[in-house]
């Protein structure tokens, strides 16, 4: 872990907060950025998956693709809390990038508010554009089992028609990201889940993961990613993940 840096990073970084409307594919995306020259020459994505209403028209789930998916969906929602998942990722994603923030990262935010209408497609064109070099998707995980539980990270496969080359940057994201939440949490690590159904994965230029934080349908695990006191963990382990990625970067 890097030793964290003064405040006066942090409020720089506040300082410096920038909205930027970037164009998508011939039409305008709006999306906010938190702009900070990074002290360790690191920038990275996060996405805080999913918004308040959901897009249900179709887009392909890759370049090339002739499968299609909607847009986004609303997101799962906690059996115990309530929680909707796009209120929980955004929660933990301002936490997260807070941490990174000072131990010297840039943080790009792919979206800061609930009322937003981005894509999948959309989310990855905006890491794509910007100068971060890997691209973190946070989400809430569900199951029909409300046993299930544990954190879970997705990449590309090895074999994909869309990334292959960045197969192995991602696994490795995959991997500290996954490793690390485990750690700091407590929370069962159930490892990496390799596939190419993922539209925000398969249209990332750059090294990406999506981070299911937990199951939001287990009503312990629930309670424990709305609480302040958890949520910290999750952004420390996340960081940490992040720290152990650009050690292992050539």
């Amino acid at each position: 872990m890097r030793r964290k840096k003064g405040n006066g990073i942090k409020i720089a970084a506040f300082l410096l907060v920038s909205i930027f409307t970037m164009g998508v594919m011939g039409k305008e995306v709006k999306g906010s950025s938190l702009s900070l020259i990074p002290s360790n020459g690191h920038i990275v994505a996060i996405d805080p998956g999913h918004q308040s209403k959901g897009m249900y028209e179709q887009e392909p789930i890759g370049p090339g693709s002739s499968v299609k998916k909607a847009k986004v969906a609303s997101g799962t929602r906690g059996i115990a809390t309530g929680k909707p998942e796009y209120e929980l990722t955004l929660e933990v994603a301002k936490k997260l990038r807070d941490e990174l923030i000072q131990r010297g990262y840039g943080v790009v935010m792919i979206r800061e508010t609930h009322e937003v209408a981005l894509s999948n497609k959309d989310r990855a064109e905006i890491a794509n554009a910007s100068n971060a070099e890997i691209f973190i998707r946070l989400h809430g995980n569900g199951s029909e089992d409300t046993s299930q539980s544990g954190v879970l990270t997705l990449g590309p496969t090895k074999l994909s028609p869309y990334i292959p080359a960045l197969y192995e940057e991602s696994s490795r994201l995959c991997t500290n990201l996954g490793t690390q939440l485990s750690l700091a949490t407590g929370a069962k690590n159930r490892g990496i889940w390799e596939t190419d159904t993922m539209s925000g994965i398969n249209w990332s230029l750059k090294p990406v993961s999506i981070v299911e934080m937990g199951f939001m349908t287990n009503p312990l695990e629930d309670s424990l990613m709305a609480s302040e006191e958890y949520q910290k963990k999750m952004a420390t382990g996340l960081a940490n993940g992040v720290d152990a990625y650009f050690a292992m970067t050539p």
